[in-house]
């Protein structure tokens, strides 16, 4: 074999390892994810059929991701992170975990107020659902003419009623940021100041806790995430069911503002290494499928108004009049809501 013959095998080898690692690149998407629902299995088992991209999945909780993250530093195999409320988006976008990412089809199908970053280098981070913080009350105990309103949990009428988690929980930071957006801090300072005279006990558990003490009675009104609620009104156990004919709910804030929604969010992440998948991945969970994935597996709401959820839960539920506060805005105003909390002693 002459030598010219050598290099053109040479060349076309070389050629060859190319191709075959920009194909394998192009098949791999490194998902970090701090969703842990069941139902999500099948999203991503269908975004493998329909593009051929590989998904390696990495689970756990966002407190565990975002030192994980740390950890690795440029050496981060992540692709795409999904974290679940506005006010750890938030911060992971400060501490520069995400990219920017402009894409057509990301602006066009989510609310600007549903994404998070400088827009004009494109967003850094997308809410992909929504989920509401609603009021539970007993039926028993509480008038629900007393509960229409966030700020009336404070009211001397429901003195020694109400139950919450922590403070400190990113979901309580986040409605608590959004009262500071649309009350202020002196008035949102006020209400916890009402929240810490009116408790039933002290802060404690998590939201499906907070209705069972309802429930149960030890509490008279407690606040949860929307999809607690829908999942315990699904449940085929008898406890459950029996547990569910006890409490009530209210979308708070209908003759104003509107219910606090919250999100769960995606980002591609700084140092992506198959970046172009990231992408195509957040469009994928922006389409009519995925989103219906998020209503009828997890008793989330598409923030894509084309989207149609079967869920007959949520339809039973009802529709309701949600806040159109930025995301953005409540994921800020946590640093200002911890600082309150701290002054009021509500742990």
């Amino acid at each position: 074999m002459n030598m010219i013959s050598k290099k053109r095998i040479a060349a076309a080898a070389l050629s060859l390892l190319c191709a075959t690692t920009a194909y394998s690149q192009e098949k791999v998407l490194n998902l970090y994810s701090a969703r842990h629902y069941q139902t999500d299995d099948q999203l991503y088992s269908n975004f493998t059929k329909q593009t051929g991209i590989r998904i390696n999945r990495i689970e756990a909780d966002d407190a565990a991701l975002m030192e994980r993250l740390r950890n690795e530093g440029k050496n981060s195999p992540a692709d795409v992170i999904l974290l679940v409320d506005a006010a750890r988006l938030w911060r992971a976008q400060v501490e520069g975990q995400f990219q920017p990412v402009r894409s057509a089809v990301l602006e066009e199908r989510i609310p600007a107020n549903l994404r998070g970053g400088d827009e004009g280098q494109g967003a850094q981070w997308f809410g992909l659902s929504t989920r509401a913080r609603i009021i539970v009350y007993n039926k028993v105990r509480v008038k629900r003419e007393d509960v229409a309103t966030y700020e009336s949990l404070a009211d001397p009428v429901n003195k020694g009623k109400v139950c919450t988690r922590s403070g400190a929980h990113p979901y309580m930071l986040s409605m608590i940021g959004s009262m500071i957006e649309r009350n202020g801090e002196a008035a949102t300072e006020k209400w916890a100041q009402g929240m810490v005279a009116n408790f039933a006990r002290p802060p404690q558990g998590g939201d499906t806790d907070q209705i069972k003490g309802v429930a149960s009675g030890e509490c008279g009104i407690a606040v949860a995430n929307s999809y607690y609620y829908a999942r315990l009104l699904r449940s085929t156990k008898s406890e459950d069911r029996e547990m569910m004919n006890k409490v009530g709910f209210v979308w708070p804030n209908q003759e104003g503002s509107g219910t606090h929604i919250n999100v769960a969010g995606g980002a591609v992440a700084k140092y992506a290494p198959h970046r172009e998948a990231a992408v195509k991945f957040l469009e994928y969970l922006a389409g009519d499928e995925a989103q219906a994935y998020f209503a009828n597996g997890n008793n989330e709401w598409p923030v894509v108004s084309s989207a149609v959820a079967k869920n007959p839960v949520l339809q039973q539920m009802g529709k309701f009049k949600a806040e159109n506060v930025s995301i953005t805005a409540i994921g800020k105003n946590q640093i200002a809501a911890q600082k309150i909390l701290d002054r009021v002693g509500y742990k």
